[in-house]
């Protein structure tokens, strides 16, 4: 069995590139937030769309942050306001 991690990624990109990034990282992860996504994956997952987020932006110019965790188990999430997606039933 592989090991799946829970992972945030959230971005600041030129506008003329969102949507791109927004539309490859709906392939894999749940969207939860204009430029936030999250949900599980394994490393070798991780470093594929590492690799194409790389081809997508413009390191001069965009920002990606990527957060780990061992597992969803570790995750305290709060929400204030309008929640985006609902991401409870897929995290259990």
């Amino acid at each position: 069995m592989v090991a799946a991690m829970y992972v945030v990624i959230v971005y600041d990109v030129e506008q003329s590139r969102v949507a791109k990034v927004c539309q490859y990282l709906r392939r894999f992860l749940h969207w939860v937030q204009n430029s936030a996504f999250e949900g599980e994956l394994t490393e070798a997952q991780l470093e594929r769309i590492k690799e194409s987020l790389r081809e997508i932006i413009d390191p001069d110019y965009d920002s990606i942050y990527i957060y780990r965790l061992p597992d969803k188990r570790f995750l305290r999430k709060e929400v204030l306001g309008q929640e985006k997606a609902i991401t409870e039933m897929f995290l259990e």
